[in-house]
């Protein structure tokens, strides 16, 4: 996956909380077998609401988007982060996450910040009333800097901080691992024969 570092960009609003993962990406488009592909069908069932406002030309191209509390709630599946990440939103901010959600979202390369409700609504605010609005949001530093120019720090865990700066998912995490998993398989003692060459 690709590290993050800073992203700045514009702010995408969402105002709304209790945002389910079958809102996010509805169900019937989980057929796909692979992770891409599912951008396209993000918030698929809002497109036609008066609330829904990430098709307007304004919002083309935001990286960050800022929702209400408890982002991503219901099922657990992965297509909804996938779904986010395909449609190029590289953060997403909010007072709370569902912890699936949340851990889904780290595992593939995007970031969830979670800033203070107060914070929250002065973003969700400041891109409503100028839409097109841009702010900054460095993980290195984990600094979100808010459209108002205040900056607002946020905590994440160390070792999700670190595979999100690196850019490492579960393979890279055990690719990092390789010669003490290299000095293991050479070392071991193995009964009968050995099967990893082919005859």
């Amino acid at each position: 996956m690709e590290p993050i570092t800073i992203v700045t960009s514009t702010v995408a609003p969402m105002d709304r909380a209790d945002v389910d993962t079958d809102q996010i990406i509805p169900k019937q488009f989980l057929k796909r077998i692979e992770r891409s592909g599912f951008g396209e069908f993000l918030f698929f069932d809002w497109r036609e609401e008066d609330f829904y406002l990430l098709d307007r030309p304004e919002y083309a191209g935001a990286r960050i988007l800022v929702a209400g509390r408890n982002f991503g709630c219901g099922s657990s599946r992965e297509h909804a982060p996938w779904a986010l990440q395909d449609h190029g939103f590289d953060v997403v901010i909010a007072p709370s996450f569902a912890d699936i959600f949340r851990t889904n979202c780290t595992k593939i390369g995007m970031l969830p910040v979670i800033l203070p409700d107060d914070d929250v609504r002065a973003i969700i605010g400041a891109a409503l009333d100028q839409p097109g609005i841009g702010m900054t949001v460095d993980l290195g530093e984990s600094v979100v800097v808010l459209p108002d120019g205040r900056s607002v720090e946020f905590h994440i865990e160390d070792a999700v901080r670190d595979r999100l700066l690196n850019g490492w998912d579960d393979i890279g995490l055990t690719l990092l691992q390789s010669e003490e998993i290299d000095a293991y398989e050479n070392s071991r003692e193995r009964e009968g024969p050995v099967t990893t060459t082919l005859l």
